[in-house]
């Protein structure tokens, strides 16, 4: 069991070429007793993204503050606080942030997906 801040959770830049300005926060993985699955916020900084990519894996999303766009294969949605999604596997997209401010949102993937 874990009870946790979000703001005491010290974030790791995620390192690629085709990610810019972007951040990443684990709250619950395995370490802390789901051994399945990985829950993470993912922080992209004013004019940040996501590498653009496709894996065998899905995940699970809902934007938490801030606005951007998320492209599933070639359709760009638009994100605010509140929007969620679900990415099959082996399923293009790429997340950017639109806005001035931070887009924070909760990322869960299977433990082989988390990097």
């Amino acid at each position: 069991m874990i009870v946790g801040n979000f703001k005491d959770l010290t974030a790791s830049e995620i390192t690629s070429n085709e990610a810019k300005n972007a951040a990443m926060k684990v709250l619950v993985s395995p370490s802390e007793g789901w051994e399945d699955h990985v829950m993470r916020v993912i922080e992209l900084e004013a004019e940040g993204f996501s590498p653009k990519h496709q894996h065998d894996w899905p995940h699970i999303n809902y934007v938490i503050e801030g606005e951007g766009t998320l492209l599933i294969e070639d359709t760009l949605h638009e994100l605010k606080a509140g929007s969620y999604a679900f990415v099959p596997s082996n399923t293009l997209h790429q997340f950017s942030n639109t806005g001035p401010s931070p887009l924070k949102f909760i990322c869960i993937v299977p433990v082989k997906g988390h990097k």
